[in-house]
């Protein structure tokens, strides 16, 4: 047979091959361009996704007494007011204790207390630490030039920091203002997901059920675990910068980031109720432990009416949410992490339980977001 007869018959394979991939790339292409505006501002625009999930059911609420927009701008000014307060304190706090002791290395005015009886006494490095911490309470100078290179490299760290502060301040405020507006279209967003998850699954019933699965827990993580770590380190900063101490906002994220993850804060308010007791006027102090133990407790109240039922999260990946989080977006992250981290385990093991065959997946039924 001739092997020309058989063109006609390639031809329209080819063009529908060349036609694919022309599609392929321009959707690349589209892709690509669409990627380069968004990435800057990923951070603001998952923490704002996050906010409209978990204040959309106080949305819903609002709607019907109020309207749909002006719910959703009585959200957003609200949260806006409650949080910007708080979080100019802490931040102006910390960005303040940093800046002082890096210019007091700079100019070499840093004053050191004395360390502490208990230091000398830690096996193996209790001595050095003490020897050093001497040395640079007693003479700066010689500090500085037996240490200048570690302590520059500090420096110049901490203040970087201190003014990603400002910055990441400002990206938690907007981000408040974002989601109110996502507020104001959340069935429109609800269902754009929907399909979206549907056309990923190719199954109809999967992209509501991932839809709803994700939301709880955004919620479960975002209100259980952050939203209590948020307010209990707040009611403890309270006592912080009551009491005057010169380190509160930083003691006030020490104690968030302790919360986030878990960790008892009493680890950090007992040595802190001990020196302001030792230091401060009797009834002040009093007051101040009083509070503080009953701030340090408040999460075992705070836990039981926010925390997600059902959404099982190991706390690895909460710690690797809240550490790799401030790695990558610094203060915003701190918050933005560990919800899309656990987001992503909890979308995970649903995939493994999916059973092909039967269509749905081997786990308990979520409620609609």
């Amino acid at each position: 047979m001739d092997p020309n007869l058989r063109i006609p018959e390639r031809a329209p394979s080819l063009l529908r091959m060349l036609d694919s991939a022309l599609q392929i790339g321009l959707v690349a292409l589209l892709i690509f361009a669409c990627s380069r505006i968004i990435l800057p501002f990923t951070g603001i625009l998952l923490w704002s996704v996050i906010l409209a999930v978990m204040l959309y059911p106080l949305h819903q609420r609002l709607v019907g007494r109020v309207g749909n927009r002006w719910s959703a701008t009585l959200i957003g000014l609200i949260s806006i007011t409650l949080m910007l307060v708080p979080l100019v304190m802490v931040v102006t706090s910390l960005g303040s204790s940093i800046l002082e002791f890096v210019s007091g290395l700079q100019d070499r005015s840093l004053t050191v207390r004395p360390p502490p009886p208990w230091l000398a006494d830690l096996p193996l490095v209790g001595k050095k630490l003490t020897e050093t911490w001497v040395l640079i309470e007693t003479n700066m100078p010689v500090a500085l030039a037996k240490y200048g290179k570690m302590l520059g490299g500090i420096a110049s760290s901490l203040a970087s920091f201190a003014g990603g502060l400002a910055a990441g301040q400002l990206s938690f405020v907007l981000s408040f203002a974002v989601a109110a507006v996502l507020l104001a279209y959340g069935e429109g967003a609800t269902a754009f997901a929907s399909r979206l998850l549907e056309r990923i699954t190719g199954s109809k019933a999967q992209g509501p059920r991932l839809v709803a699965m994700t939301a709880a827990t955004i919620r479960g993580v975002a209100v259980g675990v952050v939203g209590v770590a948020v307010i209990q380190s707040l009611l403890i900063g309270i006592g912080f910068f009551a009491i005057g101490l010169s380190s509160a906002g930083v003691l006030t994220l020490v104690v968030l980031l302790f919360a986030i993850v878990q960790v008892p804060a009493v680890l950090i308010t007992l040595p802190i109720i001990a020196y302001v007791l030792a230091t401060e006027a009797t009834t002040p102090a009093i007051i101040f432990s009083i509070w503080t133990i009953i701030a340090g407790l408040s999460d075992n109240v705070l836990k039981p009416l926010m925390l997600g039922r059902g959404l099982e999260v190991p706390m690895p990946i909460i710690l690797i949410g809240v550490i790799g989080g401030m790695i990558v977006d610094g203060l915003l992250g701190l918050f933005v992490g560990p919800v899309i981290l656990a987001v992503g385990y909890v979308l995970l093991m649903e995939w493994l339980r999916y059973d092909p065959i039967q269509g749905a997946a081997a786990g308990p039924e979520v409620s609609s977001p």
